[in-house]
């Protein structure tokens, strides 16, 4: 099986339940927003909320697929930067009890800490601290990195940083890799349009998006604006919730439904979907079959809190896979 390598923002969740707003509003964190915050107020978050019940977890969108693909029993690896501490041992022990490769940089900050508190109706209100993982640079990128690797999973929240993604994506394909890019966010695609039309055009292998980020993209909704993706990037994917995905590869299309699932918290669908897909994908299966699998782990995810899925349920998960 083919073996993959990730790269992106190397975060650590802390999933806090509170039973109303008051600590919302004590923190100035609007209800349902992402905030970024810096690392004297997070630390501050966190100090405050030291006796409530908390969860953690290694995090990331890159490092979601990555963690699944490796939940999966793909050779995996990840690429990122964190903190000389306590935060980022545990996301690189995190990693390692899934059987993956956690090549981490240690960065001058804090390791990056996404808070996330949520309310009894489930509405999750971020406030994001990025620290090291913001630090990652051109520079860390070493060839020897990439060697040994099939395929290489970039996040979209990293498409910012212009001259990290053209050193990587450089580094990949001369290491014979294909690309997959997420493109994340709908408003990281509209900052930098640009860039991602030449990239995509230009070294990209495989694009997922959803609903938004497809018309950010292609100023088109998602039948019309798979079509164009698809002119660019060698397999389009476009993940349109209840309806499913479709995903395109020259003239080749499928569309798959989505699975029946309680939705809990839908963070992490588009990450595990991404995992699911590239699954299929390494294995050489059909583009169906990619799909199906996406669709099957993002219906898992969404089913609990969290962008993580147990060990019971990756079990359960294997065995319907297996078929």
């Amino acid at each position: 099986m083919k073996k993959v390598l990730g790269m992106g923002n190397a975060l650590v969740d802390m999933l806090i339940r509170i039973e109303d707003d008051h600590q919302l509003e004590k923190f100035q964190l609007p209800k349902g927003s992402m905030q970024l915050v810096n690392g004297e107020t997070s630390r501050m978050i966190r100090q405050e909320c030291a006796g409530i019940p908390s969860e953690l977890a290694s995090g990331g969108s890159a490092a979601n697929t990555i963690h699944g693909l490796a939940s999966l029993g793909v050779n995996t690896a990840f690429i990122g930067k964190v903190g000389n501490d306590d935060m980022g041992r545990f996301f690189a022990d995190d990693f390692r009890k899934a059987g993956c490769d956690p090549k981490l940089l240690i960065g001058a900050s804090d390791t990056g800490v996404a808070t996330t508190f949520i309310t009894p109706d489930s509405e999750r209100t971020f406030a994001t601290y990025l620290g090291s993982a913001a630090e990652l640079t051109p520079e860390d990128l070493r060839a020897d990195m990439f060697e040994g690797y099939e395929v290489f999973h970039i996040e979209g929240y990293l498409v910012q940083n212009h001259d990290l993604i053209r050193r990587a994506v450089e580094l990949a394909k001369k290491a014979g890799c294909t690309v997959s890019l997420d493109l994340a966010s709908y408003n990281v695609v509209e900052a930098n349009i640009d860039f991602l039309t030449s990239l995509i055009g230009h070294g990209i292998d495989i694009v997922f998006a959803n609903e938004e980020e497809i018309k950010a993209f292609t100023g088109h909704e998602p039948d019309m604006g798979l079509e164009k993706l698809s002119g660019m990037a060698g397999i389009a994917v476009v993940k349109v919730g209840s309806k499913g995905a479709m995903v395109k590869r020259g003239d080749e299309k499928v569309h798959v439904p989505a699975y029946q699932a309680t939705v809990i918290d839908t963070t992490g669908a588009g990450d595990l979907f991404a995992s699911g897909f590239l699954y299929g994908f390494v294995q050489e299966l059909p583009l169906s079959k990619s799909a199906e699998y996406g669709a099957l782990l993002a219906s898992s995810v969404i089913s609990t809190m969290g962008a993580r899925i147990s060990v019971p349920e990756w079990d359960r998960l294997k065995e319907v896979i297996k078929g």
